[in-house]
């Protein structure tokens, strides 16, 4: 990962989200999901709540890091539990 100059968080985050992907191919090749309305009004696979999860925490994120100048920890609980109900009930 050096070609980027990534710092290890970030190479961390990335390659995380490269499994994820990875992980949810092989769980649609073993397991054909079937598009179904949550609380978001939407029609949605899981791979559809992956990438609306993944949106709502970059978001999250970055509000964070403009609106306050806390601990960025709190910003990984408040999207780790945005990620867990958009993909339970998303």
């Amino acid at each position: 990962m050096r070609w980027m100059a990534w710092t290890t968080p970030t190479a961390v985050l990335f390659s995380v989200i490269g499994a994820v992907i990875v992980a949810m191919l092989i769980w649609e090749r073993l397991s054909p999901t079937v598009a179904r309305r949550g609380f978001l009004r939407v029609p949605m696979t899981r791979g559809d709540r992956l990438f609306a999860g993944l949106l709502a925490t970059a978001f999250i994120h970055m509000a964070w890091l403009g609106l306050t100048t806390r601990s960025p920890w709190w910003a990984l609980a408040i999207s780790a539990g945005a990620m867990a109900v958009i993909g339970r009930w998303g």
